[in-house]
């Protein structure tokens, strides 16, 4: 399987646990404040990883590609910072609300930048290379 799709998959797990204990968190504690925050852990994280994940593993060639793997860290950056920002901000700290809107700019760009691996050809171009230099 390739190593980005491995990445999107262990990612996707770690976004499912958290995203789980902020469930159990708000059930034990009675306040459901942080159910945005909870959604866009699973959502985002869990979910769409996982499906960004099959992709590359059934598409290895475009998988091994560089924009594969700076799109990765583009969109898993932008979820890493929504999540927090948007668990306190949602709990009683809207002051965190700039930095909300930054995160969901740069999951956006992610998001674009799978698009254009997706609407991208499947054959890579060969570089040439040099003889004897």
């Amino acid at each position: 399987m390739p190593r980005v799709a491995q990445l999107y998959f262990r990612t996707a797990i770690a976004f499912l646990i958290i995203g789980i204990s902020m469930g159990l968190h708000m059930a034990i504690a009675g306040d459901h404040s942080a159910i945005g925050a909870h959604a866009h852990a699973n959502l985002l994280g869990w979910v769409t990883m996982a499906i960004f994940g099959g992709y590359h593993a059934l598409n290895p060639a475009k998988a091994e590609r560089r924009l594969a793997m700076i799109q990765y860290a583009v969109y898993t950056a932008g979820v890493a910072l929504l999540v927090p920002a948007l668990y306190v901000m949602l709990t009683g700290n809207p002051s965190l609300e700039p930095v909300v809107a930054v995160a969901s700019l740069i999951i956006f760009a992610g998001v674009l930048l799978f698009a254009v691996i997706i609407f991208s050809s499947e054959t890579t171009v060969a570089r040439p290379t040099t003889v004897g230099g």
